[in-house]
Parts: structure tokens; C-alpha cells; sequence
């Protein structure tokens, strides 16, 4: 793997950001927590029922806090956006709007791209529309049986009664193959244990990390 390919590693400074707040006023940053506060930090996308997974990772941030460990989430969505999709699902989770993707590229969380024909895939970098619609999910539950990642998205927002507008197919457009990616940062700024969704093989998309695997990893900060 090329050096601009590589994946952050345990042990790796984490890159600093600078981010809008979604669910406050003002801005957020690592910066706020250097020194002071371990951070989870999870790079989600922006879709609707990531925002059901961030509010779901709510109850595992109260854990957290016990010992010391901050919780913040991103969003790849513009802010106003991610506002509205907050409306539909209350976060506790301090949120961060990152339309460009900025912070999810400098954390090396792939992309992607699509590619016709099967023969250039190469997982988690290029993969076909086939093979990413061959993957069933049903990332919270609600659904009576999985389905493929679309048809996930498009039944959760009916559920919701929530309407996609030209800003919501904008984003899917600019971000349509985004990997969800958790990192465990310590208070001095390095990584110390990090999750990337479907990393090793497509047949693992949606599967995000558990409560007990983000508390079993911020207990090894206390060692």
C-alpha cells in the first residue's frame, strides 16, 4: 500500500480539524480536547440513518464519560442540512458538519470509487455497484429484513416520512461510497485503537462497532 493509501494505525498522531458544530452554536476541534479529555471520534455518513446510529452511539457515550473519554461524531453533510436531520433524531452526540469530507480523508477512512467492470475492483477502493447491492443491511434493527444498502437508506426515510431534496442528492452524489470510521484518540492527540467499517471485505458494510468493543477499548486507556 503506498504511503497515501496507508490507514491510520494505532500509535499514529491524529490529525487535527476544525469543524462547524451541528447540535450547538459555534465550532469544534481537537484541539478542544488536547491535554484535557480522551475523544471516540466517529465518521459517519450523511445520510438519515447514520443519524440513527449517532444517536444510538448517545448511550454509549454516557459510558464513556465515566471514564473520560469525550464522544464527537461527523457528519459529511453541510450544517443546515444536518440540523434538519437531527429534528428527525435528537442527538446527545456533539456533531460535526464536514461537507468535503476533509476530515474523513486526512483520517485515511476510504471512499472509494465505482468501477464497471468487476476485474478492477479492489476492496475498500474501487468496487461495482453490483457487488456494494449484493450486501444486505439492516444497520438499526427497524427493518423487517435487510436489505441493500439503497434500498436501506430509501425504506428508513419513508419510515421517517423524511423527503429528500436536491441538497440530500447532491451529497449522495459527491459521497456516494464513504466508509464509516471510529477512532479512540488519547488526551496527548495518538490513536490508540480504531474501526473501519468493511475494511477487509464488502460483506461487512454496516456493520459499525459495538458498544461493549468502544468500551472494551477505552478500558485499555485506563491501563
Amino acid at each position: 500500500m503506498t504511503p497515501e493509501r496507508r490507514m491510520l494505525q494505532a500509535g499514529d498522531p491524529a490529525p487535527a480539524f476544525v469543524l462547524t458544530a451541528v447540535t450547538r452554536e459555534g465550532r469544534v476541534s481537537l484541539d478542544d480536547y488536547h491535554g484535557r479529555n480522551s475523544l471516540l471520534i466517529g465518521l459517519y455518513r450523511g445520510r438519515l440513518f447514520c443519524c440513527r446510529q449517532i444517536v444510538q452511539l448517545g448511550a454509549t457515550q454516557e459510558k464513556l464519560k465515566a471514564v473520560g473519554v469525550e464522544t464527537h461524531a461527523v457528519v459529511n453533510t453541510p450544517a443546515e442540512r444536518a440540523r434538519l436531520f437531527f429534528e428527525y433524531r435528537p442527538s446527545r452526540v456533539l456533531v460535526g458538519a464536514d461537507p468535503d469530507a476533509a476530515v474523513y480523508r486526512a483520517f485515511k477512512v476510504s471512499a472509494g470509487e465505482w468501477v464497471e467492470d468487476e476485474s478492477a475492483s479492489q476492496w475498500p477502493n474501487r468496487w461495482t455497484l453490483q457487488q456494494f447491492q449484493a450486501v444486505l443491511v439492516n444497520p438499526t434493527g427497524e427493518l423487517p429484513a435487510p436489505l441493500n444498502p439503497m434500498e436501506t437508506n430509501m425504506a428508513l426515510n419513508a419510515k421517517d416520512g423524511f423527503q429528500l431534496t436536491e441538497v440530500d442528492e447532491q451529497i449522495a452524489a459527491a459521497h456516494p461510497t464513504q466508509l464509516v470510521g471510529h477512532f479512540l484518540i488519547e488526551r496527548e492527540g495518538i490513536i490508540r485503537w480504531r474501526h473501519v467499517e468493511a475494511e477487509a471485505r464488502v460483506t461487512d458494510l454496516g456493520r459499525l462497532p459495538s458498544d461493549k468493543e468502544i468500551l472494551a477499548a477505552a478500558a485499555q486507556l485506563q491501563r
